[in-house]
């Protein structure tokens, strides 16, 4: 068994390390995401209040992006601001097929001034597409569809490996005579950091820095599964544990309708109402709105707050849907307390992007991605040492 492991993780280590030096070292930059796009791009990120201004409403905002881009359909709402902040709001095609010159709109929230554009991700554009580049770079290697697939393999590759290297660091079956009570003992000989030799530094870091921060490594691993391989996540989850109806759930349209019955105007204060029914029914408190949404392949729309079911500091993943024509309410999803499953994906996912505790957790994540790219690199040193002592003995 030992020996079926070793061969494990050593080989699927030596695969991932690239993959996982990229992933450990973008994850880095990322767990600042916010604070580095204001500082790479403050001209879209930052703004001054006027003396005595107030916020326009978000709804007039809203229909001045919409009556600027009538190209495209400004599908998400804002709700959520921040002082000195501007507000974003993201354009999706009216067609399949067509593409944006740019999806991503940063506008005053004093003034409506529109202060610039980008399209997500292309770093053709410039700085102000770094951030979101490096986004694209975790996640999928910047080749999208084909690169989120693969970075899925290789994180439940990567999530396997994490219970080989665990098995790995127990000890060996104890000689004759030697008492079981010592098992802990010997145990505790894997957790310790040691000084001497290049080789035995990389050796005991690999075994010492993986079984510290084990935990920590496989939410990483398993929550990029969810993330990039949901096909594989979900069924995994749903076998184990329960879910709430999500989204999936709700068929698409045959064509999708771009003006439901329900204008902006009128969801708003409709979503706002059953929000504080459900609250009432349910016992939770809402604290802050996040967004509105309408969804043309289902014509529905989705209205996110943060409840007291959050966990995260900012935003908000309490989600109600209800129907773009009529309003009426079609169901409400808790990211905490109503399903087992629901409650620990998004501890994961929260814990994985760094979104609580503010930025004592940023500091810790932006230290794991060191970690795993240290990880990755001791692991390739140790297996290069071995192989040469192994060409020597044999030569």
């Amino acid at each position: 068994m030992r020996a079926a492991m070793l061969l494990v993780h050593r080989y699927v280590g030596l695969l991932l390390a690239l993959f996982l030096v990229i992933a450990g070292i973008t994850g880095s930059l990322l767990a600042w995401n916010e604070e580095l796009e204001a500082a790479i791009s403050p001209q879209l990120f930052r703004v001054t209040a006027p003396p005595g201004a107030a916020r326009m409403d978000p709804l007039l905002l809203h229909a001045r992006v919409q009556a600027r881009y009538t190209d495209a359909l400004a599908a998400r709402l804002p709700l959520e601001f921040s002082d000195g902040r501007s507000v974003l709001f993201a354009l999706r095609p009216l067609a399949k097929g067509q593409k944006l010159a740019n999806d991503q709109v940063f506008v005053d929230p004093y003034t409506g001034q529109t202060l610039g554009q980008r399209r997500w991700g292309d770093i053709a554009q410039g700085m102000k597409n770094l951030m979101p580049f490096i986004y694209r770079l975790h996640y999928s290697l910047a080749l999208d569809g084909i690169g989120t697939v693969l970075f899925g393999i290789v994180a439940l590759l990567w999530t396997l490996d994490c219970f080989a290297g665990a098995w790995l660091t127990l000890p060996n079956k104890p000689p004759s005579g030697d008492p079981a009570r010592r098992w802990p003992a010997r145990w505790w000989q894997a957790w310790k950091f040691r000084s001497g030799s290049a080789y035995k530094i990389s050796f005991n870091l690999h075994r010492a820095g993986g079984l510290w921060t084990w935990a920590m490594l496989f939410v990483l691993a398993w929550s990029s599964v969810a993330f990039n391989l949901p096909q594989v996540y979900d069924p995994a989850m749903k076998a184990v544990f329960a879910h709430q109806r999500g989204l999936e759930t709700i068929p698409k349209l045959a064509r999708p309708k771009l003006a439901p019955a329900l204008s902006w105007e009128q969801a708003l204060p409709t979503a706002r109402r059953l929000m504080m029914e459900q609250a009432q029914a349910g016992g939770f408190i809402v604290v802050a709105e996040k967004a509105l949404l309408y969804d043309p392949q289902r014509a529905i729309y989705r209205y996110d707050v943060r409840s007291s079911h959050d966990i995260r500091h900012k935003g908000g993943h309490t989600r109600l849907v209800m129907h773009g024509d009529t309003g009426a309410l079609i169901g409400l999803w808790l990211p905490t307390g109503a399903a087992a499953g629901d409650t620990l994906s998004t501890w994961m996912a929260t814990l994985h992007m760094a979104a609580m505790w503010g930025w004592p957790l940023q500091l810790l994540v932006c230290l794991m991605g060191l970690v795993v790219t240290a990880l990755s690199v001791t692991g390739v040193h140790v297996w290069l040492r071995k192989r040469r002592a192994g060409r020597l003995a044999t030569g």
